[in-house]
C-alpha cells in the first residue's frame, strides 16, 4: 500500500531510479527547490512506513495559448491550465500497472486544486514516444507539432466520477 505525500526534507530519494535519469536526477536536486521557490510542487508515493520514494509527479501551473488548441475558445488568448510537468515509477515497480494509477493520482489531486484554482485543461510534456503512446491511451489529445498533449478537467472530472 502507497502513501502519497507533499515531497519533504524526511523523504529519501537517493535510491530512486525510473530508467529515466533526466527525471531520477531532477527529484534529488531539483524538486524541494522548486517547491520553497513555488514553481513546482513534487509529491511522492512511499510504501506505508518507509520515507523511500517509490515513485513521484510534480505540478505547475501554465497557460495554452488559444492557437495550440483545435478548438475554438471564445475570446480567451490564454487559457489556465495545470500542467504535469514530471511523473515517474521506480523501476520496482514498472510492469504491475501502478502507471495508470499514479496518473489517477495525480487527476484527482489536481481536480482538488482546481476546487480553488480553476484551470480550463489538464497538459503534459511526454519525454518520448512511449510516454506520448501512454498518454494518448488515458485519453490525452496531442497538440500537433510537439510532444504536448492535454485533456480538459470537465472531462477529467467525469472520468473519474
Amino acid at each position: 500500500m502507497f502513501v502519497c505525500r507533499p515531497l519533504n526534507q524526511e523523504h529519501r530519494t537517493d535510491s530512486f531510479t525510473c530508467g529515466k535519469e533526466e527525471l531520477d536526477s531532477w527529484l534529488r536536486r531539483s524538486a524541494l527547490h522548486a517547491r520553497a521557490n513555488n514553481t513546482a510542487a513534487t509529491f511522492v508515493w512511499c510504501e506505508e512506513g518507509s520515507t523511500e520514494v517509490a515513485a513521484y509527479y510534480s505540478f505547475t501551473s501554465m497557460t495554452l495559448e488559444r492557437e495550440e488548441l483545435a478548438m475554438a475558445m471564445a475570446s480567451m488568448h490564454k487559457i489556465p491550465a495545470a500542467l504535469l510537468a514530471r511523473l515517474a515509477l521506480h523501476t520496482r515497480y514498472q510492469g504491475q500497472g501502478l502507471g495508470p494509477v499514479l496518473l489517477v493520482d495525480a487527476f484527482e489531486r489536481a481536480l482538488v486544486g482546481n476546487e480553488v484554482f480553476a484551470v480550463r485543461f489538464f497538459v503534459v510534456d511526454a519525454m518520448d514516444e512511449d510516454a506520448h503512446t501512454f498518454y494518448e491511451k488515458h485519453g490525452f489529445r496531442g497538440i500537433p507539432g510537439s510532444m504536448r498533449l492535454y485533456r480538459e478537467m470537465s472531462d477529467i472530472a467525469k472520468t473519474l466520477a
